[in-house]
């Protein structure tokens, strides 16, 4: 167990930061945006906490709901629920229960919830006394159990009949680190070996990918910034290979990456091919990201800011009007497939979100396939495990466009699922994020 505080940093204060941020993203905002707030010497023991306990919180309200009427006002409630789901078992605890207790006490006596400081106190005191019995009868409660909203639990009731508590069960597990290898600069064997140089270990996943024993900062990998290797998940590394198979790697093709912030899949496109990229998204903010991720490896392409769905304001002006040998739509979705990374997507979600986003996934599909030429390829994809998203989707596409035909894809990759056939080579584990792919070919008229 560690001690009240990480270097210079109090227990307290910690806590009383991410509480901060747990508050802010049961307002409604990102677990990212949250973090950004957060200053920087206290990042990334606050960032361990809330990532801890979002991944508990459905059993911390529902502890809370047992040790207290109605929540008490939200940053006595956050701090409270905090220090449940850190506390509330005794195996994978980041620090003592006592400790956490005093600590949160101290957190509430320094900050916002100071006049609930005695209210919280008396909680978490009774929880100590009792704290078995609390937890027997939370574990009646479906959201404690499996840490996760109700709807979202009886959607993957009613989509995976036979496999739902692996997929609610995977979601509470701490996603590995995993690298994309960059074949222009070394090979997989190369890299392996300058991370032995520097005491890491990883395994081989697919043709490019790496899975570190051990995660790191991104400073600890060499070669980082001079563009050796990348961090991406090894389903999202199947994007770009998928799209270019069957094409002439020779010929000049052209290529759009439609929603390509942060720029992963845009630079492994590049990287796998010569093909004259353009690389859309419609935030600017998110297309500098797309310049610096392209800029590290060395590699270039056209970035425009644009909305896909909206061809009529970027296609001419920016293109020619010249259709496209191939489409990479990595679609706007509930990114329901990496709750393992993020967290607080379970929790920021809402059910009727699925609607609106497959509105917004069919509109896309719809704007962009008269941009193919006949004989080219579209690639969909999203990060999601629910059906809606992926698979219906696709035959609703189908069913509108006689001219579309399915080529052999992966369809959905759940996590931790053993079973698919079509899962990521050399993943006998099946441990990689959620996705969904369905690679299309637009028939010749």
């Amino acid at each position: 167990m560690n001690t009240t505080s990480t270097g210079a940093i109090p227990l307290w204060q910690q806590l009383q930061a991410a509480s901060g941020v747990l508050m802010a993203i049961q307002s409604g905002q990102s677990g990212t945006a949250a973090m950004d707030a957060v200053k920087g010497p206290l990042r990334p023991g606050v960032q361990a906490l809330v990532y801890h306990a979002l991944r508990q919180w459905g059993r911390a309200q529902s502890l809370r709901s047992l040790l207290a009427q109605r929540p008490p006002p939200p940053p006595a409630d956050a701090l409270l629920c905090l220090a449940l789901a850190l506390g509330w078992q005794e195996e994978g605890a980041p620090y003592e229960v006592f400790t956490l207790v005093d600590q949160a006490v101290e957190a509430a006596k320094r900050g916002p919830a100071k006049a609930q400081a005695s209210f919280l106190n008396a909680c978490l005191r009774r929880f100590l006394r009792e704290r078995a019995a609390l937890v027997a009868r939370s574990d009646a409660d479906p959201v404690a159990l499996w840490n996760h909203p109700r709807w979202w639990i009886a959607r993957l009731q009613r989509d995976y009949p036979k496999s739902w508590q692996n997929l609610l069960q995977a979601n509470n597990l701490q996603a590995p680190m995993s690298l994309r290898v960059n074949l222009r600069q070394n090979s997989l064997p190369q890299y392996q070996q300058a991370l032995a140089a520097v005491g890491r270990t990883a395994s081989t996943v697919g043709a490019c990918g790496l899975v570190l024993d051990q995660a790191c900062g991104v400073g600890a990998l060499p070669g980082f910034e001079q563009g050796l290797v990348s961090v991406q998940d090894v389903a999202a590394q199947m994007a770009a290979p998928l799209l270019l198979q069957g094409l002439d790697l020779g010929a000049p093709l052209r290529v759009l990456d439609a929603c390509a912030a942060p720029g992963g899949k845009t630079a492994h496109l590049l990287e796998l091919s010569n093909a004259r990229v353009t690389a859309l998204d419609v935030d600017p903010l998110r297309c500098e990201r797309i310049h610096q991720t392209l800029q590290r490896l060395g590699l270039s392409a056209q970035v425009i800011a644009a909305d896909a769905a909206q061809p009529a304001t970027w296609w001419a002006q920016h293109c020619q009007s010249e259709p496209f040998d191939a489409i990479l739509l990595d679609a706007p979705c509930t990114a329901s497939g990496i709750v393992r990374r993020h967290p607080d997507v379970r929790w920021l979600r809402r059910e009727t979100d699925i609607a609106q986003l497959c509105a917004q996934q069919a509109r896309l599909l719809a704007a962009l396939w008269p941009l193919l030429k006949p004989g080219g390829r579209l690639l969909y994809c999203t990060c999601s495990v629910f059906p809606a998203e992926g698979r219906d989707q696709i035959e609703t596409f189908l069913g509108r466009h006689s001219d579309a035909v399915l080529r052999p894809s992966p369809g959905h990759l759940p996590p931790q699922n053993r079973e698919n056939p079509a899962s990521v080579p050399d993943n006998a584990q099946g441990d990689h994020d959620g996705f969904f792919y369905a690679l299309l070919e637009k028939r010749a008229p």
